[in-house]
């Protein structure tokens, strides 16, 4: 019993913390996909006001969810304060088990987020993880009396606090900056343009059809085969998935870049010779910590004759702020704004093109780097 629960105590323990690492990359990451979680939950009238009112507190809670994750894994390894930690992470896995095994069995969620954009698992495998660890977390529950502290008191708790201090100043530094390890499709060097077209070897989702007809108040079920006469009234179609296909989306989508005039412009801007950024940017409420560093860069390019876009989910508020408050006369573009989460991990981010080809990027905190590009 003793082998089996220290056994199982490094498993959990590792494995906590590499899915909080993973997802310290990228707290908006999760951010999102929580947020994702909350819609679907607001479907449910009863439940709406207050999954909209949680999904303002999206990051928040995503940051506080992946530092716990991660103290939880360092606890248990430590093995102090293992009556603490045991229920800790019981009750860590009875929720992520819910969560996983409502994408599941709903099919309205199709990935989980568990290891973040890095490792992407469907719904399926994330819940069929979730049960292992449940299984091994029981064990660790009903074993805790074989748990020995690696060190002694005092330094196991230094070492949590510093943790703590770690796994924080991570988040912090990768949400001003960028994510250390770029696991998205936006990654340098890669060639937009392309990545918007249907990969080359996608195997199409294979369906089959089932259509509802009605005569004399009498509904009826037909296949696409044996279709009625007209005698028929049709009601509805119902889609039935016979087998999922693979690599049948583009790994960019909805990346549209649309003029004040409602032209979609991505592929003239897209096939442009010449370097040029385009500058991601929302919320207009506070620019003072990213103004003056666009300004200069603003400048070079004006001075280096590149060109500069503005790319936003928020056209209106940056036109009035840029163009209109500002005088910069700067080309605006709308962007999707789920597009846009995928496309701009900071708030607000630079990237350098040469035609579709992204160059480098930048967060908000490393726009001084731009300038010597």
């Amino acid at each position: 019993m003793k082998v089996l629960v220290n056994i199982s105590r490094a498993i959990v323990g590792f494995l906590f913390i590499f899915s909080g690492l993973v997802k310290a990359m990228d707290p908006h990451g999760l951010a999102y996909k929580m947020q994702e979680f909350f819609d679907v939950w607001a479907m449910n009238h009863s439940l709406a006001s207050f999954m909209y009112w949680l999904s303002g507190f999206a990051l928040p809670l995503a940051i506080i969810m992946i530092t716990l994750e991660i103290i939880v894994g360092v606890g248990i390894l430590l093995g102090i304060w293992k009556k603490f930690f045991t229920w800790l992470i019981l009750l860590l896995i009875i929720f992520f088990a819910f969560l996983t095994g409502y994408a599941a069995l709903s099919g309205k969620i199709s990935t989980c987020g568990c290891f973040g954009d890095c490792i992407p698992l469907t719904s399926m495998e994330s819940f069929i993880k979730d049960l292992v660890l449940l299984a091994l977390i029981l064990l660790l529950f009903f074993g805790r009396k074989h748990i020995i502290p690696l060190f002694n008191s005092a330094f196991d708790i230094l070492l949590l606090v510093i943790s703590t201090f770690l796994v924080l100043y991570y988040q912090w530094y990768v949400m001003r900056h960028l994510p250390t390890v770029d696991c998205l499709p936006f990654k340098k060097g890669g060639n937009v343009l392309q990545l918007r077209k249907m990969p080359a070897d996608a195997v199409p989702d294979k369906m089959d059809y089932t259509f509802v007809y009605e005569k004399q108040g009498k509904q009826k079920n037909f296949t696409i085969k044996d279709l009625p006469d007209s005698s028929w009234h049709f009601v509805s179609r119902q889609d039935i998935l016979i087998s999922k296909g693979k690599d049948n989306e583009p790994p960019i989508k909805d990346f549209n870049l649309t003029t004040l005039s409602g032209n979609d412009t991505t592929d003239a801007v897209l096939s442009l010779d010449a370097s040029y950024y385009l500058f991601f940017v929302k919320n207009f409420t506070n620019t003072d910590y990213w103004f003056d560093n666009f300004t200069r860069i603003y400048q070079q390019a004006k001075q280096a004759n590149r060109l500069i876009y503005i790319v936003t989910p928020e056209m209106v508020k940056a036109n009035d702020f840029f163009n209109k408050r500002n005088n910069y006369n700067i080309p605006v573009f709308s962007l999707d704004a789920t597009a846009f989460k995928t496309a701009a991990r900071t708030n607000p981010e630079l990237y350098l093109m040469k035609g579709p080809i992204i160059e480098n990027k930048w967060g908000w905190a490393d726009f001084k780097e731009a300038l010597n590009k």
